[in-house]
């Protein structure tokens, strides 16, 4: 179980959502917002590892995180921000799971922006922050191993998300047996690759 209760629970991936996504003016001009917020969350893992990247991101400043930020999320396969990627890679299967993610947000209430994916990670925390908590923990829990294998990805390259990562699983409790031997399966193997009929769907640019 979460050491949240839903209040935090939603504050937490509230702030998550922001910090997973780009460095912009969201990030740096409510920087005392989110840090009160996660100030406020219960003592823990998550307010631990959420205020430790907020003080990174005040240390190095919006363009050296900026730049971390497309060198890793844009440039590196293995820290795709996208979490049907770890099980379906570049297939046809990969197109369901996306439609799963979408009727996930239909489904409470929510549309995307144009040409925003379902399965990045921070919008699957914005749709927890807004109140679908069921909806978004379900994704969460049903790609765990996706989370797991970013967060170790992000740990190998010495990236302050690996925290904020880190903190969104926490949220979610300890991983079972399963999601372990998933998160093995998934690392052992990596992603399919075939390359049929994604057009739709497709997130990784050539060049990852």
């Amino acid at each position: 179980m979460s050491e949240l209760d839903p209040g935090a629970l939603r504050t937490a991936h509230m702030v998550a959502s922001v910090l997973l996504g780009y460095p912009d003016e969201r990030l740096y001009g409510e920087r005392e917002v989110l840090a009160g917020a996660v100030a406020g969350l219960p003592e823990g893992e998550v307010r631990t590892r959420l205020a430790a990247f907020l003080e990174h991101a005040e240390t190095a400043g919006r363009v050296e995180l900026a730049a971390h930020y497309v060198a890793t999320f844009d440039l590196k396969r293995r820290c795709c921000p996208y979490l049907t990627y770890y099980a379906y890679g570049d297939t046809r299967k990969r197109g369901a799971a996306l439609l799963r993610f979408k009727h996930a947000f239909r489904s409470a209430g929510f549309e995307l922006a144009d040409g925003e994916l379902p399965d990045h990670l921070a919008v699957v925390c914005e749709l927890l922050a807004r109140g679908a908590v069921r909806e978004a923990r379900r994704l969460l829990q049903e790609n765990r191993a996706g989370v797991e294998l970013l967060r170790k990805a992000l740990e190998a390259e010495h990236s302050p998300y690996a925290d904020v990562v880190a903190a969104v699983l926490a949220t979610l409790g300890p991983a079972s047996l399963r999601d372990e031997e998933a998160a093995l399966r998934l690392a052992s193997q990596g992603p399919p690759a075939e390359e049929v009929g994604l057009e739709p769907y497709a997130v990784m640019e050539a060049s990852r």
